[in-house]
Formats: structure tokens, C-alpha cells, sequence
């Protein structure tokens, strides 16, 4: 693997906001060229901007194959080789009992979190395999549901069991490649999308209430420390949440 001090090349995904462009803005911070992919170019732009540094802004829509095609095309035009993947693109969806779930926001979700994951995986797979020197790492963005669901989230909880086998999938057969693959499970980083989180949560018993959330570059520090690890060592599962959060630790 390219080391940081030598401008290691990383590509994030969705990284307009949240989790993504936070991680991404620390990689352009310590000097790392990265790809800021996302479907809002406006979002990217500005991420890229407040962060500085040697930035590709990278209009993808992880769903579809000829635009992640598209997307590992333009890292290997600008770079020619990639190092670090941070697999990050997700949605939520709205919330819904298992019963009362449209078939396409079911769809919606995993589209995003599954086969997004799984076409931007399976290309930096491929662009790491065949670069020279050989080898690369990707960080797939799980969540504590990945363990525990949430209630009224079955297309997402679903989703994120998966990028874990997918997760375990790439670690066995980047083995041979020098290809490492760990996953993120993160709990209430404070971004856009946990907003609400402080005014009440639903809970599994019926109540809703308030939880705490943790400064997001407590996240994006434990996605570093990953990333910065040598070839020879790799975290596997990592959960990083806020420390007195209810609904993981004994949910219910």
C-alpha cells in the first residue's frame, strides 16, 4: 500500500456530507489525493473547498454500474492507482413497520446500501489487483444496526447485515492481493442525519427519547486508524459509538 506521506490516493463516497465528508476532509488535510464522489456535485464542491488540497470532485451514482465504471475510470485517468476505499454512500429510508413498507423505498435502500457497496467494492477491488505495486484497502461504512436493529428499520438493518458479508466476502479473497477489508460500525456521530436524535428517538419498547450524540471526528479519527494501518495488519470490525447511548448496548 501507498503510504499517507507519499500522497496516497483514496477515493470516499458520498462524500458531500456527514460521515463522508468529514472523513474526506481529514484525508485532504494530512495530504492524501482524494476522490469525492457523490450524486450533488454542489455538496462535493463545497466539501472540497473548505478542505482544500488535491481533490477530484466526482459527480457518481453508486447504483449504477456504468456510472461507478465511470467514476474508477476518472481515479485511474487522474492517479492511476487506487489505495484506500472508504465504501460510505448509504441511506436510511423512511421509517416503517415491516408490514407497511413500499416495495421501492425497500428497493431504494438496498440499492444503495448493497449493490453500491458491492459495484464501487467489486471496481476498487479490481483496480487494486491489477495496479502496480499491487494491493489497497477498503473500509465498508456498516452502523450498530449491522448488530441491532432499530425499530421500523428492516430495509436498512437488512442492508447493513449485508455490507457485513460483503465485508468478510473481500477480506478472504483480497488475501491473495494484498487487498485488506475492514468495516466501521458507527453509533450517533452528531451530522445532518442525527439531528433529531436529541429531541427523541424511538425506542423498542414504545417510548420516545432522547439520545446523545458524539462529535463526529470521533468517527472519522477510528476511519483514519484503520486506513493508516501497515499491509500487515487490518481492523476487521470496528464500533465506534457515543458512549451512553440506549438503543445498542442493551436495546429495548
Amino acid at each position: 500500500m501507498t503510504d499517507a506521506a507519499d500522497g496516497r490516493v483514496a477515493l470516499v463516497t458520498g462524500a458531500g456530507s456527514g460521515i463522508g465528508a468529514a472523513v474526506a476532509s481529514a484525508l485532504l488535510a494530512r495530504g492524501d489525493r482524494v476522490v469525492l464522489a457523490g450524486r450533488h456535485p454542489d455538496t462535493l464542491e463545497r466539501t472540497a473547498r473548505d478542505a482544500g488540497g488535491d481533490a477530484l470532485v466526482a459527480r457518481a451514482d453508486v447504483t449504477d454500474p456504468e456510472s461507478v465504471d465511470a467514476l474508477f475510470g476518472a481515479v485511474a485517468d487522474r492517479w492511476g492507482r487506487l489505495d484506500l476505499l472508504f465504501n460510505n454512500a448509504g441511506v436510511f429510508g423512511a421509517p416503517a413497520g415491516i408490514a407497511d413498507v413500499p416495495f421501492e423505498a425497500w428497493r431504494t435502500v438496498l440499492d444503495t446500501n448493497v449493490t453500491g457497496a458491492f459495484l464501487c467494492a467489486q471496481a476498487a477491488f479490481r483496480m487494486m489487483r491489477d495496479q502496480d505495486p499491487q494491493g489497497g484497502r477498503i473500509i465498508n461504512n456498516g452502523s450498530v444496526s449491522a448488530h441491532t436493529p432499530r425499530p421500523l428499520s428492516v430495509a436498512y438493518t437488512a442492508s447493513k447485515h449485508a455490507v457485513t458479508g460483503l465485508t468478510k466476502s473481500l477480506s478472504l479473497e483480497g488475501r491473495a492481493f494484498g487487498i485488506a477489508c475492514g468495516q466501521i460500525d458507527i453509533g450517533n456521530a452528531a451530522t445532518d442525519m442525527t439531528t433529531t436524535f436529541t429531541g427523541g428517538v424511538l425506542q423498542a419498547d414504545g417510548s420516545v427519547r432522547s439520545e446523545p450524540v458524539m462529535d463526529v471526528r470521533n468517527a472519522v479519527e477510528a476511519v483514519l486508524f484503520m486506513a493508516d494501518l501497515p499491509a500487515e495488519a487490518n481492523v476487521q470490525f470496528m464500533s465506534v459509538l457515543a458512549t451512553t447511548m440506549p438503543s445498542f448496548v442493551g436495546r429495548g
